[in-house]
């Protein structure tokens, strides 16, 4: 997953290094985090919505830029191609198995296009970024980003182009990192890398010496970083399914783990009065027409996941009108 960081005197900046170990670690929290959900150990969604997208988002920006920086070190004055090429295929190879084993394992969210697909296509788009102006790439990186904000069309709904990142609305997947806007991150990283290296910091941090202790596991990891993405999580959830064969989380209400979820999506984009009277509607909803069982087990079908989609767009409606100005509170 990551490109050999060399600058001209054929030192490693390990710093560099130590920064994508630590940006790994984060990434297992996060996914820890995310198995205790998924055996009821905590509430149901708690990482999709508040400071834990917040802080997976950083996560995979923090990646995406060292990507960037990653490519300016390693082929700024030339490309090699030998060794670009072998690490690309390595990282295409891992993701397409990613996709292979999430398929069979949750085929209703499977990862099409996440963190490890992006790396590789953004490996290669970024190599047209390498000899253009740094505020050029800066400019572009900044369009990029902004562009599902306003460039959403339906036309991209289309399953053949939801890698792009401008479909309606996004797609269920486990791990969802589009070319717009996560390409943006790789951008900023080869500009700001462009511009520290014509100020010749990069000479400066390869002399930075840390702490052996605090550095060695962390630049072990850094260095090693598509074997610690592949390995860990398998590890982790295996460890937290075997802990729950012997103490199973207890048994959620179901009405009150929905309540819960409901409320922390809907506050992501609405205020908290709007949410507790759509996420009444919600409930009151999707308990008449059976599917509360369905959605708190995450294994629904298609078509009730085409009802719950009709069931949401109903209860946004009822509850505009019902706070609109001039009606009943």
């Amino acid at each position: 997953m990551s490109l050999e960081q060399q600058i001209s005197s054929s030192r490693r900046i390990a710093l560099i290094d130590v920064l994508r170990g630590i940006a790994l670690l984060a990434m297992a929290s996060y996914h820890f985090t995310w198995d205790l959900g998924f055996f009821g150990y905590t509430s149901l969604g708690l990482t999709a919505h508040g400071p834990w997208k917040l802080y997976a988002r950083c996560i995979a920006s923090s990646f995406l830029f060292l990507v960037g920086v990653s490519l300016v070190l390693a082929h700024g004055e030339r490309i090699r191609w030998r060794g670009f090429w072998i690490r690309f295929a390595m990282v295409a190879v891992a993701a397409a198995a990613i996709s292979v084993a999430t398929y069979f394992a949750t085929p209703e969210s499977f990862i099409f296009f996440g963190i490890l697909h992006q790396i590789a296509l953004a490996s290669v788009l970024g190599l047209l970024f390498l000899r253009l102006p740094a505020l050029l790439t800066l400019v572009a990186a900044a369009l990029v980003v902004a562009a599902p904000f306003y460039l959403r069309s339906p036309f991209f709904d289309h399953p053949a182009l939801l890698w792009v990142g401008l479909s309606s609305a996004d797609p269920r997947s486990n791990d969802y990192v589009p070319l717009f806007p996560w390409f943006g991150a790789v951008m900023i990283g080869i500009g700001v890398a462009k511009l520290a290296k014509a100020a010749g910091l990069f000479e400066r941090l390869a002399t930075i010496s840390l702490s052996q202790t605090f550095q060695r596991p962390l630049t072990f990891i850094g260095r090693h970083s598509l074997a610690f993405y592949l390995i860990h999580q398998p590890v982790l959830i295996g460890c937290v399914w075997l802990f729950a064969q012997a103490w199973p989380a207890p048994a959620q209400d179901q009405k009150l783990g929905f309540t819960n979820t409901c409320q922390a999506s809907c506050q992501d984009s609405r205020d908290a009065a709007f949410c507790v009277r759509y996420c009444g509607c919600m409930l009151t909803a999707v308990e008449k027409d059976g599917l509360l069982t369905g959605i708190m087990r995450g294994d629904q079908s298609a078509s009730a996941r085409t009802r719950l989609s009709d069931l949401i767009s109903t209860c946004t409606v009822q509850t505009e009108d019902a706070m609109s100005p001039g009606e009943p509170q």
